[in-house]
């Protein structure tokens, strides 16, 4: 009972406990207020404290933002390699790509116009040669008969203008005038010719000639073979269709042809140009210089076209012509036997000779066809170039000897033989 009495007071307690409101602690505000004013004015001395620090820094920073946007454009800007791509794509980009219009009728004039200037201008150094040639008819009476041909001036010396012709244009002439751009007349002597190429030195006196000529004439500028190619455009002047200071245009369409005469071998041009067999003149090319001299007996292609020989190859006898002096005659046609040809024809290296003319010192001297020359008067020789060089140096009349390798039964000997320069008339 007193468990059950005990208990009933516990519960009795319980829920007295139960009943018992509890009350929140009154609310002091003035320590709120105090705490809130203590953070704003902490919040404002930490902005105005923030302000003061930014406003000190900013130059600091404003220096190293520029330094490191400096540092970034200047890496950035830093040239790169540069390239043959980068030149080319450059290129493409600078240099806009003209399309070049096809030329026109009146382009084609002006070239021709052009050409043409350049052939008047060099006509000033070309001359019409008159030859006086008497002769016999079939009653056996005398008369004088005339030849025209053309020539050029290429020298002024000694006072006298020297002229260089073909031969056949003087042949067997009694009497020689040439007449002069200004159409004034002045009579002329043959100082010499080649009768190998053909060619012949004339001279007139300039005391023959009038004041106004000598001004209004010029000697012919030479040029050179090493920039006439396959397709240079060239003019020719002189007669090469007979009727004297024509001027033609056109081209060289080959320029590997030789042709071999006794003693030498000559380099020749073929062209575009028509002439006549009994053509002459010369060869210039578009700076007015001197480049061929017209042979059309050389002609290696058809007649109807112009041939002319490398004026190069032709000083040296020139030069012998105009100093009063006969050029060696020899007569042998010759060709070089090269490294090539002497391994697989087992022939010894020199100068091959392919033909002896009939009568001429080569055939007096006992030289034979199949004979390869090794030196001549003294002097070796390992080519035809070399062999012409040598044979000009040597005066007509002269006794020299010559060293070839002859074939035999038992092979190639070496034999000696002597020999007469001539001169071929």
């Amino acid at each position: 009972m007193h468990i059950i009495e005990d208990m009933n007071d516990k519960q009795l307690s319980t829920k007295d406990f139960v009943r018992e409101q509890i009350k929140d602690k009154p609310k002091n505000y003035k320590r709120t207020l105090m705490r809130l004013g203590m953070s704003a004015a902490c919040g404002v001395v930490f902005a105005l404290a923030a302000s003061v620090v930014m406003l000190l820094m900013k130059p600091v920073i404003q220096r190293g933002v520029t330094d490191e946007s400096e540092s970034t454009e200047t890496q950035n800007t830093q040239p790169e390699p540069v390239t043959e791509e980068t030149q080319e794509s450059e290129k493409e980009e600078t240099d806009p790509v003209v399309e070049k219009e096809p030329m026109t009728l009146e382009d084609y004039q002006q070239i021709q116009t052009q050409l043409y200037a350049i052939g008047n201008a060099a006509n000033r150094s070309i001359v019409t040669i008159t030859s006086v040639v008497s002769d016999t008819d079939w009653f056996n009476n005398s008369y004088e008969r005339e030849g025209q041909g053309s020539g050029t001036i290429i020298g002024d010396k000694g006072g006298k203008i020297l002229i260089l012709t073909e031969k056949k244009v003087i042949k067997n002439a009694s009497g020689i005038n040439v007449t002069f751009c200004d159409d004034t007349v002045a009579p002329a002597e043959l100082v010499k010719y080649d009768g190998n190429t053909g060619l012949a030195a004339l001279a007139v006196a300039k005391a023959d000639m009038e004041k106004s000529t000598l001004n209004s004439i010029s000697v012919m500028e030479m040029g050179s073979s090493s920039e006439i190619h396959k397709g240079s455009i060239v003019i020719a002047l002189g007669s090469p269709l007979g009727t004297n200071y024509s001027i033609l245009t056109g081209s060289i369409t080959a320029t590997n042809n030789e042709i071999s005469t006794p003693d030498n071998n000559y380099r020749v041009y073929t062209t575009d140009i028509v002439a006549n067999q009994n053509g002459s003149g010369v060869l210039i090319n578009t700076d007015g210089q001197l480049v061929g001299i017209v042979m059309q007996s050389y002609g290696t292609d058809s007649a109807s076209t112009l041939t002319a020989v490398d004026v190069t190859e032709l000083i040296p006898v020139m030069d012998l012509l105009f100093a009063d002096k006969d050029v060696p005659y020899l007569g042998v046609h010759v060709s070089t036997v090269t490294d090539y040809i002497a391994n697989k024809y087992d022939i010894p290296k020199g100068v091959y000779i392919k033909e002896v003319e009939i009568d001429s010192p080569a055939m007096n001297a006992g030289l034979q066809n199949g004979d390869v020359i090794l030196s001549i008067a003294d002097e070796k020789v390992d080519s035809a170039e070399e062999f012409r060089e040598t044979l000009l140096k040597l005066a007509p009349k002269e006794q020299y000897s010559i060293a070839v390798m002859r074939e035999g039964t038992g092979g190639y000997k070496k034999v000696i033989c002597k020999f007469e320069m001539g001169v071929l008339q």
